[in-house]
């Protein structure tokens, strides 16, 4: 082979090795906007995807307010209609919280009525004392067993919780002093409550 021929072929060799570089450097140039499309695509695709997943957390938070609310519109509704019906138990309680006593002591004025009318007939003052005291006896026995309590406080050192002084008198005894000597009026307690004081004459 001649030289012409050998730097012919070199030549070729040469050209055929430009146009390989030329045709990679335009594959990469190609593929490399491809790559970075599928970049952008799949960072929308995942901005997408968690713009779905606030929105959904959104709505279900608003779902919860809604029925928050609902449930709280139903407590207060129940709770304004509880106190209504309570007011109105308490006015009839206030009302008629009597009615019990009232019914256990008809019978009583029964008994005086009847006493009242036989005292225009009957002229035994011994009979109608002790028919008025059986009435004064069934009537205290109804009042004890809805609480009442007398209190006669005779004797018994003066307690200004249960014991109203009108009067201080000498004591005929040392160990009468600061103590009841007499009692005027009788006080009553119902359950433990104070409802009239003793009014009382204490010694000094």
């Amino acid at each position: 082979m001649s030289k012409r021929n050998k730097h012919k072929m070199s030549e070729n060799f040469e050209s055929e090795k430009e146009q390989d570089k030329d045709i990679l450097n335009s594959t990469d140039n190609e593929s490399q906007p491809a790559q970075e499309t599928n970049a952008q695509d799949g960072q929308e695709a995942q901005e997408e995807a968690q713009e779905e997943t606030i929105e959904s957390k959104l709505a279900n938070s608003e779902a919860q307010v809604a029925d928050l609310k609902d449930r709280l519109l139903r407590q207060m509704a129940e709770f304004d209609n509880y106190r209504k019906r309570t007011m109105k138990e308490k006015a009839e309680i206030i009302l008629n919280g009597s009615a019990g006593v009232v019914t256990d002591i008809l019978p009583v004025i029964d008994d005086l009525e009847r006493a009242i009318a036989n005292s225009a007939k009957s002229e035994d003052y011994n009979a109608l004392k002790e028919g008025v005291e059986l009435i004064y006896n069934k009537l205290m026995h109804i009042l004890e067993q809805k609480g009442l309590q007398k209190i006669s406080p005779k004797n018994e050192p003066f307690d200004t919780d249960f014991h109203e002084a009108i009067a201080m008198i000498p004591a005929p005894s040392e160990d009468l002093k600061g103590k009841v000597l007499d009692c005027a009026i009788d006080g009553y307690k119902l359950n433990d409550k104070v409802l009239r004081h003793a009014k009382v004459a204490v010694g000094e």
